[in-house]
C-alpha cells in the first residue's frame, strides 16, 4: 500500500474508534471503481422461472488511492445494514440470562459452538460428548436456547419465512451469463457444487469468486466481504488472484489480505478446518461472505479405499456436508465446493452418451443446494449447466477462462 493509502486508512480507523464493528475490517482492501451498467435482468419474461443475473463495467481506476477507494460510502454502509437487518446472530453468552453458567458456555465455545442457533443445530449426543457436560446440563442448555431463540422451535408462515430470506445475497462468478442461470450468482445460506472433468474450470471459478465476493454491488445492496479457501489438491495460486484483481481494478496485495487460506491434508483435517472456519466467521461476524472447498471429495477418495470402507466414507462425508450447511445458515455464508467425476462402467452397457458421473453418491447429491455441471468446449470456452436446483430451471450458459479469470465467452 502507498503512504497515501496508509495514512487515509489510519485516519478512518481513528474516526471509527479503532473499528468497533468487526465488519469494518473488510474495507482495508482497495475498493475498485465498479458499477453495474444495468440492473440484474429477470428471466421471468422468457419463461416461468424467475431469476437474475449481473454484469460488471469497470471504469479506469485512478493511480492515486482516494478515501472512497479505501472505505465504503455512508450510503453503502446504510444499505448494507438495512439489507442484513433481518439476519441476526445471537451470541451464546445470552444463555447466561437463562441460568447457564459461564464455565459451561466456555465449554461450548471450545467445541466450536458460539451462537444460540449453533446450539439448536447440534444434537444432544454431540453435546454430551463435550468434556464436562452431563445429560442434565445439556437438557438445560437446550431449554435455555429454545427460550432465547423461539424462531426455530415451531412453525411459521411461508410469508414470514420469505421475509427472513431477504438477507440472502449472491456472489458473482465473473460471468454475467453464468450468473443469470444461477439466479444472480452463488447464493448464500446454501451450497453450490460445481463438478466436471479436469480442465473444465472448477478451480478457475473458485479463484474468480474469491475476488468478486469483495466487490460491492449497489443494485442489490451487497456490501462485499472476505473469502476463506480450503485447498485439498494444492491448486490454490495467489498470483492467479493478482491477475483477476487487475481485471477489476483491485490492488493485488489488498485482495490477498482478504482471502484466508488453509491446506487440508486428510479428510479429518478438512473437518477440523471447518470448525476453525466457523470460529473465524463468529469472530468477524458479517465480514466473510464466501467459503470455498476445492475439492470436497479429493481427500475422501484417498483416505477411504474400496467397498469395505465405502459406508464409513459416506457417513463422514454426510457429517461434513451437514456441517457445511449449518455454517452457511448460521453465518449467512455462500459455500462453493468443487467435485471430481468418475467413469461408471455399468452405464456403458446401456449405450448412454456420457458414462461419467460426479463422485460422492447420493449423500453429496442431496446435501448440495445447487449442482452445476461443467463441460469442455473449443479453446478457452466452457459450458455450464444447472444439473439440480430447488428453484432454478435446467439451463446452460457458456463462459470463458481468461487471464482475468472467468468471464463471458467472446469478450
Amino acid at each position: 500500500m502507498t503512504e497515501t493509502g496508509t495514512l487515509i486508512e489510519s485516519q478512518y480507523l481513528t474516526q471509527e474508534n479503532a473499528a468497533t464493528d468487526a465488519s469494518d475490517t473488510l474495507w482495508n482492501a482497495v475498493q475498485p471503481q465498479v458499477t453495474q451498467h444495468k440492473k440484474p435482468a429477470s428471466r421471468g419474461t422468457s419463461g416461468k422461472h424467475g431469476g437474475r443475473g449481473s454484469s460488471y463495467t469497470r471504469s479506469t481506476p485512478s493511480p492515486i488511492l482516494s478515501q472512497n477507494q479505501i472505505v465504503p460510502s455512508n450510503s453503502q454502509q446504510d444499505l448494507a445494514t438495512e439489507d442484513e437487518s433481518s439476519f441476526i446472530v445471537q451470541e451464546i453468552d445470552l444463555l447466561q440470562r437463562q441460568g447457564i453458567n459461564v464455565a459451561d458456555i466456555n465449554k461450548l465455545k471450545s467445541a466450536g459452538i458460539c451462537t444460540v442457533k449453533g446450539v439448536q443445530m447440534t444434537t444432544r449426543k454431540k453435546l454430551i460428548n463435550i468434556k464436562g457436560l452431563s445429560e442434565v446440563k445439556v437438557d438445560k442448555i437446550k431449554e435455555a436456547a429454545a427460550k432465547v431463540d423461539r424462531c426455530c422451535n415451531g412453525f411459521t408462515t411461508a410469508r414470514l419465512y420469505g421475509e427472513q430470506r431477504r438477507c440472502i445475497f449472491h456472489v458473482s462468478t465473473g460471468s454475467s451469463k453464468l450468473d443469470a442461470i444461477l439466479g444472480g450468482g452463488l447464493q448464500s445460506m446454501g451450497i453450490t457444487e460445481v463438478f466436471g472433468e479436469f480442465r473444465c474450470g472448477k478451480t478457475q471459478i473458485s479463484h474468480t469468486c474469491c475476488v468478486t465476493c469483495q466487490i460491492p454491488v449497489e443494485d442489490t445492496n451487497y456490501p462485499g466481504g472476505k473469502a476463506l479457501f480450503i485447498d485439498t489438491e494444492n491448486t490454490f495460486r495467489p498470483d492467479r488472484l493478482r491477475n483477476i484483481a487487475a481485471r477489476f481494478g483491485f490492488d493485488g496485495d489488498m485482495i490477498l489480505d482478504n482471502v484466508l487460506y488453509a491446506r487440508a491434508f486428510t479428510s479429518d483435517h478438512q473437518m477440523e478446518l471447518l470448525d476453525l472456519a466457523a470460529a473465524k466467521f463468529h469472530e468477524e461476524r458479517g465480514v466473510f461472505k464466501l467459503l470455498v472447498i476445492d475439492s470436497v471429495m479429493a481427500l475422501f477418495r484417498v483416505d477411504y479405499c474400496g467397498r469395505g470402507e465405502l459406508a464409513e466414507r459416506q457417513q463422514k462425508l454426510g457429517q461434513l456436508m451437514s456441517r457445511l450447511q449449518k455454517i452457511s445458515e448460521e453465518y449467512n455464508i455462500s459455500v462453493l465446493i468443487t467435485n471430481q467425476m468418475t467413469a461408471d462402467p455399468g452405464v456403458t452397457m446401456t449405450f448412454q452418451a456420457d458414462p461419467k458421473k460426479p463422485i460422492g453418491g447420493h449423500i453429496l447429491a442431496h446435501a448440495s443446494t445447487t449442482r452445476v455441471q461443467l463441460r469442455k468446449c473449443r479453446g478457452d470456452t466452457r459450458i455450464a449447466k444447472i444439473y439440480d436446483s430447488p428453484e432454478l430451471p435446467e439451463e446452460e450458459a457458456t463462459f470463458a477462462i481468461t487471464l482475468g479469470g472467468v468471464t463471458d465467452a467472446g469478450e
